[in-house]
């Protein structure tokens, strides 16, 4: 018999070694998990309520990314930003009971960033969004529906991953509706968090396959015996699709004088292509 094929090397499969990836049974973190900012929301004693404002001078593109984001988070509310501070926004949020703030940054052409601040401790975290692709762009895009979505969050290894991967949830209510068959996808590769929304399609194979060759459902005809038609699903996106670089996770609440940083990426750090922080 030939040997075993061996996987193949990958940059993934061969990254550095590094400590402070999380293990399934790390006790100090699962502590740390029942007392950090997230905890009340993981315990269900809180509902998501989100913010979502711009950059004060923010381009056409940036509006229609909002009105998409606000198609995709539950209880999110979008505020024009006007000439209010920062800290200003964190304060109305904080009396008004919202858990967090989104903060859309563009370069008054086409997003390149997100601020996300958690409420009402924090933490806050600073993206880079890249690859913005409009659901009107996408080929075959579907209409989400109202439904709360499924959530799937991939490869948040680290400490720093485990971190945002909780932020990330803690948009999003607990009790997803399954039966609106929404999936909210947040993807980590090689630090690039790609974002994704689709929703399962079920339908009839026969007449899916008419459909693509131009043909029309027939109807049955009378007299015929019921059989059993194959039933297939597939996966339709619905939109918007980016990418999110973590540039900084700071504790605490946006504060650029003061705030200690939990983590920041600087250019020295790149030292490898096999070396990733989430």
């Amino acid at each position: 018999m030939p040997p075993p094929r061996k996987a193949p090397r990958t940059i993934e499969n061969t990254r550095e070694a590094d400590e402070t990836i999380a293990q399934p049974d790390d006790g100090e973190l699962h502590a740390e998990d029942a007392t950090d900012e997230f905890s009340a929301h993981f315990n269900h004693e809180i509902t998501p309520q989100l913010l979502i404002t711009s950059s004060r001078w923010c381009s056409t593109i940036t509006i229609k990314f909002i009105a998409e984001l606000l198609k995709v988070l539950p209880n999110a509310h979008y505020y024009k930003r006007g000439s209010y501070e920062i800290k200003q926004i964190v304060k109305y949020a904080k009396n008004r009971n919202f858990t967090a703030i989104i903060i859309v940054h563009d370069n008054r052409k086409d997003p390149n960033g997100m601020l996300i601040i958690c409420l009402p401790e924090g933490p806050t975290a600073h993206f880079k969004l890249s690859s913005l692709v409009l659901s009107k762009k996408i080929k075959g895009h579907g209409k989400p529906t109202s439904h709360l979505p499924e959530l799937i969050l991939n490869n948040f290894t680290t400490r720093i991953g485990h971190r945002v991967g909780r932020m990330m949830a803690s948009l999003f209510p607990q009790q997803p509706n399954f039966r609106g068959r929404r999936v909210v996808t947040f993807h980590n590769q090689r630090d690039f968090i790609f974002f994704r929304h689709h929703r399962y399609i079920f339908e009839d194979k026969e007449a899916s396959a008419k459909l693509k060759k131009g043909a029309s459902k027939e109807s049955d005809k009378k007299g015929d015996k019921p059989r059993k038609v194959p039933i297939i699903s597939r996966l339709q996106e619905c939109g918007p699709r980016f990418t999110l670089k973590l540039l900084s996770l700071q504790n605490g609440t946006f504060d650029t004088k003061f705030g200690e940083y939990e983590w920041v990426h600087k250019a020295d750090m790149d030292t490898s292509r096999r070396r990733f922080f989430m």
